[in-house]
């Protein structure tokens, strides 16, 4: 595991549609969006904290500026894919796994499996899902939109109304 001591993460709370989020960023950008419930919140500081070291700090920072921007414009249906850099640090497999979520167009779902194969491991739908789990930048990584093979929603770090709301959201399209 790679530990960024000389990077600073600048933390601040955004309201939005499904409750305050957690934001973090590091100059290099976007490295942590996750909802503010106190147990998910404190687990995620200390995943920065042990990847970043102890310079993490609440404040602002251009990087969330810009995604608070962002994710009002996607929230109201107008923003399709974010631009806001993002840091996302972790296994090469988990890297693999994020850039597939990543590469789900907005408005549709994959399955594990779909992930899996997508990765040329099919038998790897379990792993994929652990590494969905562990993504720290939701919605912007979109892993809301992967779902269970029979298109149930499958769990969901945030909750699954939250999942729901968000795949509703993106369902609707632009300017609903």
């Amino acid at each position: 595991m790679n530990i960024h001591t000389l990077d600073r993460v600048v933390t601040t709370s955004l309201d939005s549609p499904v409750g305050p989020l957690l934001v973090g960023a590091t100059d290099d950008g976007i490295c942590l969006l996750e909802f503010a419930e106190p147990a998910r919140q404190q687990v995620q500081l200390a995943a920065l904290r042990r990847q970043f070291g102890d310079a993490v700090e609440p404040g602002r920072h251009d990087h969330t500026d810009r995604l608070a921007e962002e994710l009002a414009e996607y929230f109201a249906g107008a923003r399709r894919e974010f631009t806001v850099p993002i840091v996302f640090p972790g296994t090469p497999f988990q890297q693999r796994v994020w850039g597939q979520l990543l590469a789900i167009p907005y408005g549709e779902t994959r399955s594990y499996e779909d992930v899996a194969c997508a990765l040329g491991m099919p038998a790897a739908s379990r792993a994929v899902g652990r590494a969905n789990g562990q993504n720290r930048v939701a919605i912007v990584i979109p892993c809301h939109r992967v779902v269970n093979k029979g298109g149930g929603l499958g769990g969901y770090g945030g909750e699954l109304w939250r999942k729901r709301f968000l795949l509703d959201l993106e369902r609707r399209g632009p300017g609903a």
